[in-house]
């Protein structure tokens, strides 16, 4: 008779996906609310955006508990920055506030894949995105989570940037007009829905412009 034993882990992956793009002088973050374990269903209705700054939003995927951790660690630095300097923090410091957070904790990692987006000092969009250990890159778009195998290529499609090689450096937001961002934004998680399990239930948008940060709502399939 075979020896069995019951291997415990630390780490579950809840599903989801993040979307995230960058425009001239806006950027749009979406993610669906579907947060699952195996094929249950634990609730249809999870925000995975948290705002950080006024001007900067972070949308994650994999395993809520280690994000909820993350998020309470990135709110406790960035009340200690504002006491300390008298100002918020812009996009860009929080992304890398964001990576030594994550690289500081990479032999027991916090098992979350994030997108970071706002607007920097000059009002332009920025979109970061990263890996579980604190690797980070500014792109024009992305996406991360269980539906991101078929976001990318969707996204890559439309919005193709220009390759990070290329001298004089490009810029890497996307040519689209907010209202387009929004709409394409849509039309990816509708399909992604179709096709990936963990995608699903409800997507919630959130647009950061100079008006401010304002959110719509939009049913995805729920089987």
């Amino acid at each position: 008779m075979t020896k069995q034993q019951a291997n415990w882990s630390p780490y579950d992956n809840n599903g989801g996906s993040c979307v995230a793009i960058a425009g001239a002088d806006y950027c749009v973050i979406a993610a669906d609310t579907r947060m699952s374990t195996g094929y249950n269903i634990l609730t249809r209705d999870y925000s995975k955006i948290c705002k950080l700054a006024d001007k900067c939003v972070m949308a994650s995927s994999g395993f809520q508990a280690d994000v909820k951790a993350l998020q309470k660690q990135l709110a406790a630095r960035h009340l200690i920055y504002q006491h300390q300097h008298n100002k918020q923090m812009s996009c860009p410091a929080m992304a890398q506030l964001l990576s030594n957070t994550l690289y500081y904790k990479r032999f027991f990692p916090y098992y979350s894949f994030n997108v970071l987006g706002g607007l920097d000092n000059e009002g332009k969009g920025c979109v970061f995105t990263y890996d579980a250990v604190g690797s980070y890159e500014k792109v024009g778009y992305s996406s991360q989570g269980s539906g991101s195998t078929l976001i990318m290529p969707f996204l890559d499609n439309q919005l193709k940037s220009p390759s990070p090689l290329l001298l004089p450096a490009q810029d890497a937001v996307t040519p689209l007009m907010e209202t387009e961002a929004v709409d394409l934004v849509k039309t990816v998680f509708a399909s992604a829905s179709e096709r990936d399990i963990y995608t699903g239930d409800k997507l919630e948008i959130v647009v950061i412009n100079a008006d401010g940060i304002h959110r719509e709502y939009m049913d995805l399939r729920k089987d």
